[in-house]
């Protein structure tokens, strides 16, 4: 009776502090104190020279009082659910007595029909508003369909034969606590020498490998020892996997295969800068800011539209994608005229397989937007920190698992950069006589997220150029997921590729890995109607007409894309090529059809047997390049539902059909990869690493579209004296 009391004892108290955990993700995160330490040119402080004018609200500076969002109401067909409308599909299913004890996994925006999209005018009445809900009831996936105007449901739909939905928050915690209900759990952790109370578990999802992971929701939980440390992630209780019914909690089997694993000690693990700073005096570099004396250049209309420059877009955030670019317009510098771009961009799977066959390790091939919700594990941005000074915060309003709106602060952020980098620039040479030197700065605008998935955090930079460029940029940063090991040292190891990594500790082992990250990109090249354009670059030999003494040359071969599978494009060092965008029906002053490319750049190609499991639902990421024709359905490239899916709805399998695509309302799929063999640089946090790719214009303007960017000018920009001066 003692047993069962203590264990009832622990389940009250990892509970609490699971739900004192999603309250606190949840709520508006206080930004760091540091902004002190940087020049403030926003006061009348003798450092500077200028009076700047009034505080514009746009900034949203860090002290500001956050929003709550009662009070919001839609000013566009893209706009998200508002607090308002997720109560009202809460109450109507409520009253319903199929949804009465039902989980919410996704209440989001059912989007209007694109052509409905694309003729609404401000201020024309919205279209009708619909919500998209997809819950769970007794076992069973409904996928139901709301008018927000009538109150009332059109339809409710089966889910899938295969794949849930992706899990909530309110699945995560209750996985990390429901191990510790089982006796048997607990006596497996107080033989490996933890204490329970020194525990923390992580739910894991577990991928499909067979018949016997069907028709039960299932999830993987591993545990780690958080005593003296906060990177418990560093600390792994090596081999012990339970595995648990996500919707009974009921732990259907314990793997105990780490008995003779050490866990690693918690030596130099630590990464927090208060706790690293009492113990070592450093102070490389000064505090760095950008000042905009008149304030950003961008406005944000209607809390969703973002105008900067010769840009115009609509930006909101999203549980699954974390963030949507819409209507993406650039402005023509000859005509005044807004020109589309992009209808829709946002991050549509991210595959994570891990490469250990062993027991605990190999259903680690993780769907973090698919299965995690890559816009739910975005966290609130730190001020000055993640985002600079000038930057304005937006926020997202998500529906947690029981329906009810909560806000998820600063889960957004959009500035101005500028690097030092150049625009354009030319200098005459002294030979010509001319004295001739002209130089543009480059500033863009960031529109920045991050999540944090357990372990690793991305960060996801979607950066829009004056000179219509869109370069999209993903950074990697966070912790490693480690395995514990026996070793100490390389010399105990005769064949380090056993390992499966590399030993980044004593007992510490980094997993080797890779991260795919797949964009949607329904790009609408002045218009709807765009064809996708090979540019193949060959060498050829002078023809003996040419008389020419070279004996060879390159030359630019177009082929035009028919069908999906003439689309598909595994990217070749050695045999270079052009991707293009284009709208054949509109032609430059020269004849040219208008386009953007897409510029592939630091991408790592998925090397896994095509039959593996993990492959067969990642099979997104056979190519790097796919076109599909559009399809509002086909948005998720890993499936509506992901989690324990077989393959079966991907994008692989959709482009399976060979549909045409030219001159054909058409989607770009574009996925950047990442090999990751860690080092022990890596440990006990990880440098950020990035790569990027970019949608540039290609003949869709005249001439050079910043001609007429001015130059900087001293009198435009404040003064500000340095406490010291750099020295030679």
């Amino acid at each position: 009776m003692e047993g069962k009391s203590f264990i009832s004892f622990i389940v009250l108290i990892i509970g609490f502090i699971a739900l004192f955990t999603l309250t606190f993700l949840n709520f508006p995160e206080t930004p760091s104190s540091n902004k002190e330490n940087l020049l403030n040119c926003n006061t009348h402080s003798p450092w500077c020279r200028f009076h700047p004018k009034k505080p514009d609200p746009l900034q949203n500076p860090p002290e500001s009082t956050p929003r709550r969002h009662t009070t919001d109401v839609p000013h566009h067909p893209l706009d998200p659910l508002t607090i308002n409308e997720l109560n009202k599909v809460k109450s109507l299913l409520s009253t319903n007595p199929i949804f009465k004890t039902a989980s919410f996994h996704s209440i989001v925006l059912e989007e209007p029909p694109k052509s409905t999209v694309l003729r609404w005018k401000k201020p024309d009445p919205l279209p009708q508003r619909q919500a998209s809900v997809v819950a769970r009831v007794s076992g069973d996936t409904h996928v139901i369909l709301i008018d927000l105007d009538k109150a009332e449901i059109i339809s409710d739909n089966p889910g899938p034969i295969s794949g849930y939905p992706m899990m909530t928050m309110e699945d995560m915690t209750s996985a990390t606590w429901a191990p510790f209900s089982d006796a048997n759990f607990n006596r497996t952790i107080i033989a490996r020498g933890v204490d329970l109370m020194d525990l923390t578990c992580l739910p894991i999802s577990t991928g499909w490998f067979g018949k016997t992971e069907e028709n039960r929701r299932l999830i993987k939980v591993q545990c780690y020892s958080i005593k003296d440390t906060a990177n418990f992630y560093m600390r792994p209780i090596e081999g012990l996997t339970v595995l648990l019914d996500m919707d009974t909690k009921e732990v259907i089997e314990i793997s105990e295969k780490g008995k003779n694993i050490p866990i690693p000690n918690s030596d130099n693990t630590e990464y927090r800068y208060s706790i690293l700073k009492s113990n070592q005096k450093l102070n490389l570099i000064n505090p760095i800011s950008i000042e905009q004396p008149k304030g950003p250049s961008f406005t944000i209309e209607d809390n969703h539209l973002v105008k900067w420059a010769n840009w115009e877009f609509h930006l909101k955030a999203d549980p699954r994608a974390a963030v949507i670019i819409s209507q993406a317009k650039v402005r023509d510098p000859e005509t005044g005229v807004l020109r589309d771009v992009m209808y829709k961009g946002f991050t549509s799977e991210l595959f994570v397989p891990y490469m250990d066959p062993t027991d605990a390790w190999y259903f680690k091939t993780y769907m973090d937007a698919g299965e995690y919700g890559f816009g739910l594990q975005a966290m609130p941005l730190d001020p000055l920190n993640d985002c600079p000074r000038n930057a304005y915060y937006m926020d997202g309003v998500f529906a947690a698992g029981d329906g009810m709106p909560y806000v998820r602060s600063n889960m957004i952020c959009v500035f101005e950069s500028y690097a030092g980098d150049i625009g354009w620039r030319h200098s005459e040479s002294p030979i010509t006589g001319l004295e001739i030197k002209e130089v543009r700065p480059k500033v863009t605008l960031v529109v920045r997220m991050a999540a944090s998935v357990a372990n690793y955090d991305y960060i996801v930079d979607w950066e829009f150029q004056t000179d219509g460029l869109i370069r999209i940029k993903v950074g990697l940063s966070g912790i490693l997921m480690v395995k514990g090991t026996s070793y100490i040292n390389m010399n105990q190891i005769n064949n380090q590729e056993n390992l499966y990594g590399t030993l980044l500790s004593e007992n510490v082992i980094g997993v080797i890995h890779d991260h795919y990250v797949t964009f949607h990109l329904d790009m609408d090249i002045d218009g709807s109607d765009n064809s996708f354009v090979k540019i193949h670059l060959k060498r050829e030999k002078p023809s003996p007409s040419d008389q020419s003494p070279r004996r060879s040359y390159l030359k630019a071969i177009r082929e035009v894309a028919k069908t999906e599978k003439d689309a598909q494009v595994k990217l070749k060092l050695y045999d270079p090529s052009e991707f293009h965008v284009i709208n054949p029906s509109k032609k430059t002053r020269v004849g040219n059809p208008v386009g953007y490319k897409v510029v592939a750049a630091g991408t790592a190609a998925n090397l896994l047997d095509l039959d593996d499991p993990p492959q067969k639902r990642g099979a997104f990421t056979n190519n790097q390049i796919w076109v599909t024709p559009y399809n509002r359905s086909e948005q998720w490239a890993g499936g509506l539902f992901a989690y324990q899916s077989q393959g079966e709805d991907t994008l692989a399998v959709w482009a399976e059909r060979d549909r045409e695509i030219e001159d054909k309302d058409i989607v770009v799929w574009y996925t950047l990869g990442f090999h990751h063999i860690p080092c022990q640089e890596d440990f006990p946090i990880m440098p950020t690493v990035s790569s990027s790719f970019e949608l540039k214009p290609v003949n869709f303007f005249e001439r050079n579209p910043i001609l007429r960017i001015p130059p900087n000018a001293k009198e435009d920009l404040p003064t500000c004296k340095a406490a010291a001066k750099a020295t030679n």
